[in-house]
This record gives C-alpha cells, sequence and structure tokens, in this order.
C-alpha cells in the first residue's frame, strides 16, 4: 500500500475509538489522550526514517506510537494529512534551531561562523534527519501539496541570514547550507571542516 493510500480493507477504519469519534464521544468511551495525536505524529517521522514515505501505513504508525488503529482515522483525514502534519512538525524544529543560530551571532563574522555551524553540527546531524529530509523533498518535488513546507523552511532560512547579510548574499549562502550538507552527508569521502569554512568565507566576503 502507498503511504498515500486510504486504510484498506486488511486495515478496517471501523473501530470502538472510530465509532465513537463518530458519535462525539471520548475514542472508546475512556478519558480522552490529550498527547495521543502528537504522539502520533512523532511516530510518523520515526517510520518515514525506517521505511521512508512509501513504506509509511496507519497500520505501522498506529504500532510505533503504541495506539489502537483507530486512532488514524479520529485524529487524521487519512494519510497525507499525517504526512503533512509530520513533515510541518520536522521543518519547524529545524528552521528553529537555524534562527537561534543566526540570532546568537553579534556580527557578520560570527554569523559566517553560525553558517559553518550549522553545516557542519547541525543540518543532517543525524541519519534520522537525513532521511527524513530527503524524503519530504522527494515527495514535494512529486506532489505540490508538500511544497509549502520546503517553501517555508526555506523563506525562514533567509531571513535568518538576512539579520547579517544583504538578500542576494543570503540566497546564495542558503543554497550552500543545502549543497554542501547533503554533500557531507553523502559523499563516501566527506570533506572537511575547512572546505566549508572556505567556502564560506568566499561568499560572504565578496
Amino acid at each position: 500500500m502507498s503511504a498515500a493510500d486510504p486504510l484498506t480493507a486488511a486495515e478496517p477504519a471501523a473501530t470502538d475509538d472510530s465509532a465513537a469519534a463518530a458519535a462525539g464521544r471520548p475514542e472508546g468511551g475512556r478519558r480522552s489522550d490529550p498527547g495521543r495525536r502528537d504522539r502520533i505524529i512523532d511516530a510518523c517521522l520515526d517510520v518515514i526514517a525506517e521505511a521512508g514515505v512509501a513504506g509509511t501505513s496507519h497500520r505501522r504508525v498506529a504500532e510505533a506510537a503504541g495506539v489502537p488503529l483507530g486512532s488514524m482515522t479520529y485524529h487524521f483525514t487519512g494519510m497525507n494529512e499525517l504526512l503533512h502534519e509530520a513533515f510541518t512538525r520536522f521543518g519547524t524544529a529545524e528552521s528553529d534551531q537555524f534562527e537561534r543560530r543566526m540570532a546568537a551571532a553579534s556580527d557578520a563574522a560570527a554569523a559566517a561562523e553560525a553558517v559553518v555551524a550549522i553545516i557542519t553540527q547541525d543540518v543532517f546531524d543525524t541519519q534520522r534527519d537525513l532521511v527524513i529530509t530527503h524524503e519530504l523533498y522527494t515527495l514535494a518535488a512529486r506532489d505540490p501539496g508538500f511544497r509549502d513546507i520546503t517553501n517555508a523552511w526555506m523563506a525562514r532560512s533567509r531571513r535568518a541570514l538576512e539579520r547579517h547579510f544583504d538578500p542576494t548574499t543570503a540566497r546564495i549562502l542558503d543554497g550552500l547550507i543545502e549543497g554542501l550538507t547533503i554533500h557531507r552527508a553523502l559523499d563516501i569521502e566527506p570533506h572537511g571542516r575547512d572546505v566549508v569554512v572556505d567556502a564560506v568565507r568566499r561568499i560572504t566576503r565578496g
């Protein structure tokens, strides 16, 4: 089953939880679990990191979150909504970290060092982040419905860079960050920090 498919016959939507939702009652007649929706979103990201978007299903996410299968249709209209929520949460967290780095820089020189740190320490810091990011890129390239996430992510990055650099330099640096992090993550012989420092200096010193 593809990630965008609805529940199939093997994954029945009619459960105690979903029936309760239709009746306007708490799931299964039990006290509501206010953290359940968040756990499902976080579990979705874990499943994406492990199996990719193509391997992400309602059943797999429910098992990872430790919730009944009916919770998937109770909280989300379908897999597309869940994927959108999960990728939005991931992109927002990454953007927040980016903004903290740039906001802490006191001048242009410190901002250049912050860019180096973003490339060498923050972006794709883990294999999980690498996989989730590239799964988002692939999905957004295929489905325009997800491009609002990537566009918002890029816009926030550029605004953070524009604290210290003109808009053109900020756009170039944003592209450099993207390209060098991918190279560092995927190259079988990744270059060292000195290459990153030199690249950032070449751009920021104009």
